[in-house]
């Protein structure tokens, strides 16, 4: 579900529960204008993955209407079923953004700022969500307090508790990428050669990885997600310069594995028993979509698309992807089932809803928190780093 300053920046998605992207709005690099495409394709991206956890899946969802999606929308909920590679478009934007901010930052920088701007949201949801589950109207189970609090470290998939908030696994891709990207770019110092050869050791590695089907290769290397990072890398260097032929060559390698990934991950052959059919063709035709958007914002073809509203759809995005889910089931089990509201009536309105509630988010608690953080945080590594030996 992130992002850093931007300007001109399972596991089957089937299986979990779709997620950043994700994630926190960006903000323009000092004298660069801001990439306002970008805010809004990250709103569509997260706005797919609304509609796949709405209508395109089963599961606690089905509760909260009553019956499947499927008869709630008999036609659409095919359609929405395509909405969980909002994920993967995600990453791709991810690994844009993040490239961005890292270039020429310092590590302590860096790390602030990525801090600041996942924590104020995420811990305002888990403690929201947490709350509403343990009320005695709402139907669904809320985790133990001990797993609630092991939640605030965002580390709570490896650990084994369980989630707050269903598309936190995405967070946990994404915090793996921070690491991989910080270490091997952002520390030594970012260069084009540099993110070049990461770019291509994730990439072989990844696939040695697939190869070796070694749990702590996987772990490390995400064989799955990492065509979407490294394409979203490849596409910044492209925004830098287009001209770049291995640039173009890493985003093309990219987006011909991601899209295999992708594929193997959703396509099934048509049985009954499933909830959804994804054709082979309509999901290439989505990742290419998202690669395609990205690219195009990253080339500058969608510089018109610079309205001011898409500023605040991007700020909305992360805490909206956030929220949408396990708080959409309590609001369409009210609207639905208890106010008598119509299927299409329901999903606009709890949609409006989670969009609210996210304005709420981010001008009450990301514009309040952000700034603390990030500036304590960066007061304190710099005292850190600077004290003698």
């Amino acid at each position: 579900m992130t992002s850093p300053d931007i300007t001109l920046p399972k596991l089957s998605p089937g299986a979990e529960s779709a997620a950043p992207p994700t994630l926190p709005a960006p903000r323009p690099a000092r004298g660069k204008p801001r990439l306002r495409a970008l805010d809004g394709l990250r709103l569509v991206a997260a706005l797919m993955v609304a509609a796949y956890h709405y209508g395109g899946r089963d599961g606690e969802i089905a509760e909260a209407w009553g019956s499947s999606p499927k008869q709630q929308f008999p036609t659409a909920s095919e359609w929405f079923a395509y909405g969980c590679l909002g994920v993967q478009i995600f990453f791709v934007i991810s690994g844009f953004v993040i490239c961005m901010s890292g270039w020429g930052r310092p590590l302590r920088s860096f790390f602030a700022s990525r801090a600041s701007r996942l924590l104020p949201s995420y811990w305002a949801a888990i403690v929201l969500v947490t709350a509403v589950f343990a009320l005695p109207a709402v139907a669904y189970e809320a985790v133990s307090p001990s797993d609630a609090l092991v939640n605030l470290t965002m580390l709570q998939q490896p650990l084994g508790a369980d989630r707050v908030l269903g598309v936190c696994w995405t967070l946990w891709a994404e915090l793996r990428f921070y690491a991989l990207f910080a270490l091997c770019v952002v520390m030594p110092g970012a260069t084009r050669a540099r993110v070049v050869l990461f770019c291509a050791v994730w990439t072989l590695a990844a696939a040695v990885a697939e190869a070796a089907d070694q749990p702590l290769l996987d772990l490390v290397l995400m064989p799955q997600y990492a065509p979407f990072f490294v394409g979203g890398i490849g596409i910044y260097l492209l925004h830098r310069d287009r001209r770049d032929l291995t640039a173009w060559g890493i985003t093309g390698v990219s987006w011909l594995i991601g899209q295999h990934y992708a594929v193997d991950q959703l396509w099934h052959a048509p049985n009954p028993d499933f909830f959804s059919y994804r054709s082979s063709v309509g999901i290439m035709a989505v990742v290419t979509a998202g690669f395609a958007a990205v690219l195009l914002i990253a080339l500058g073809r969608l510089d018109r698309a610079n309205w001011r509203w898409l500023t605040v759809a991007g700020a909305l995005t992360y805490p909206f992807y956030l929220v949408h889910e396990h708080l959409g089931w309590v609001t369409v089990e009210v609207l639905h089932r208890h106010l008598g509201l119509p299927s299409y009536a329901t999903l606009g309105l709890t949609i409006a809803t989670m969009l609210v509630l996210a304005w709420l988010l981010n001008r009450y608690v990301e514009e309040r928190l952000t700034p603390l953080i990030r500036n304590g945080l960066n007061r304190s590594l710099t005292t850190a780093t600077a004290r003698p030996k």
